[in-house]
């Protein structure tokens, strides 16, 4: 059973657990547990989605309860009106803030993509970061007898694939159990010490405007007891 932050009539939120696809996809044509139908099933209606979390990041969800909210609201989607925020822990330490513009080129699947464009110029892509609190622990990782991580905010103001993931790569405080942008040792070097094992990413607010009631709303999700366990070690 999935955690429903919010619902309506037309709207449906939850707080999408790590590990699971929104829907059915090739990256893993073998899944066949998902998060559509898995929520249908749940509430005893069909949803829509009007956006989408990668596989390893947990978080604020939405769907619609029909097609044309489906649209209305992935209509605020493309015009930048939906604003996000998300939690991460990543490598380094993190101070203050700052704001990386720096623009991406369409990152393409292997299966998914490969009917795709491939020499699409870079886009456009702008994220804004805080570092909210940081440790550091006695992992040997390489030549370092410590390891040192930060918990920060991020706020994506574009929506390329991948962009949070990547923006932090770009700027060498990659988000912890990121296979494919992180660092793999020190992925395994967390793992170990924390006894967790996924990527530590995490959309904690979705704000967005109601699409039939026109009302301001804001969707918080918190934090699972693995995050705060974590973040207890934390200064």
């Amino acid at each position: 059973m999935f955690e429903i932050l919010y619902q309506d009539d037309v709207l449906i939120a939850i707080n999408k657990p790590s590990g699971w696809l929104v829907h059915r996809s090739w990256l893993d044509k073998n899944e066949t547990v998902v998060v559509m139908q898995t929520l249908r099933d749940q509430i005893g209606q069909h949803v829509f989605p009007v956006h989408r979390l990668d596989r390893p990041t947990s978080g604020v969800l939405l769907f619609a309860l029909s097609s044309k909210v489906a649209r209305l609201m992935s209509e605020q989607f493309l015009t930048k009106k939906i604003e996000k925020n998300y939690y991460a822990i990543v490598r380094g330490y993190v101070e203050g803030e700052a704001v990386i513009d720096y623009p991406l080129v369409e990152e393409l699947d292997k299966i998914a993509d490969k009917f795709s464009h491939k020499n699409k110029s870079a886009q456009d892509a702008v994220t804004f970061y805080r570092g909210i609190s940081k440790i550091e622990v006695p992992i040997k990782v390489g030549k370092f007898d410590t390891a040192r991580y930060s918990f920060i905010e991020l706020k994506p103001k574009t929506g390329r694939k991948h962009q949070l993931r990547r923006h932090m790569k770009h700027i060498f405080h990659p988000i912890l159990g990121d296979s494919k942008h992180g660092d793999l040792h020190q992925n395994r070097a967390f793992t170990d010490y924390f006894g967790i094992k996924r990527l530590m990413l995490h959309a904690s607010v979705l704000k967005f405007t109601h699409p039939i009631e026109q009302k301001q709303m804001t969707i918080n999700a918190q934090l699972d007891s693995s995050w705060k366990n974590i973040l207890l070690k934390f200064k």
